[in-house]
């Protein structure tokens, strides 16, 4: 093996780096807010009974569920403006990609939070006055969100691999940066082991802080 590593590449360009990382984890902290936003009105969409809410947000999820997330991509990017759409940047169109792509995913877990509900806490509420939009505000929402935080928490460190993907529409993150410097400097060995590095050690300290505030609140008092 006649390749020589040669890490200061990697030294000259390491608050690059860590940009581009800080970059990605805000993409995936900011969709996630958004898909969890988006994924409760399609839950209690899907569980209102109502077959003209239930209908559209079922095709949603599905739509969603069964499409490639680089194609997904692709489409908002380039053919939105198609359609007269051009407010987006590069950045924006992946928010909104990636924030659609986990309201799908999350309106699943969360209809699954709704249903595992215990019934004697609505029925509790119900019982000492409670109108229906306390109820939820109160009872059934902190409850769900409870039950679904492992999944939500799941959800997060997808999100910020997802984010990877981005590198395709040139969205300056960590992936994107790897491979620029990396036909800049020719440095393959030194670029990509570096990013993977990063992508593994910030997943891990995000699974391990998630981990902590699922043992404070990820249960039902």
């Amino acid at each position: 093996m006649n390749y020589h590593f040669d890490w200061s590449v990697i030294a000259r360009n390491m608050d690059r780096f860590l940009a581009a990382l800080g970059l990605g984890l805000g993409l995936a902290v900011i969709s996630l807010i958004i898909g969890c936003v988006l994924g409760l009105v399609v839950a209690y969409a899907r569980v209102s009974g109502k077959k003209w809410l239930s209908g559209p947000a079922w095709f949603y999820v599905e739509l969603i569920r069964c499409m490639p997330l680089l194609l997904l991509i692709f489409f908002v990017y380039f053919g939105l403006p198609e359609f007269g759409i051009y407010f987006l940047d590069k950045t924006q169109s992946f928010v909104l990609t990636l924030s659609l792509y986990a309201a799908a995913y999350m309106s699943e877990v969360f209809r699954a939070g709704l249903a595992s509900i215990p019934k004697q806490y609505v029925e509790a509420a119900k019982a000492i006055g409670m109108r229906p939009w306390q109820r939820q505000r109160w009872v059934v929402l902190p409850v769900m969100f409870r039950i679904t935080l492992p999944s939500i928490s799941n959800n997060l460190i997808s999100l910020f691999k997802d984010t990877s993907l981005a590198a395709a529409i040139a969205v300056p993150e960590l992936t994107f940066l790897a491979r620029q410097v990396n036909a800049n400097t020719f440095r393959v060995m030194e670029v990509w082991l570096t990013a993977s590095a990063m992508y593994l050690v910030t997943a891990y300290l995000l699974a391990t802080l998630l981990r902590l505030v699922e043992r404070r609140y990820a249960s039902i008092r």
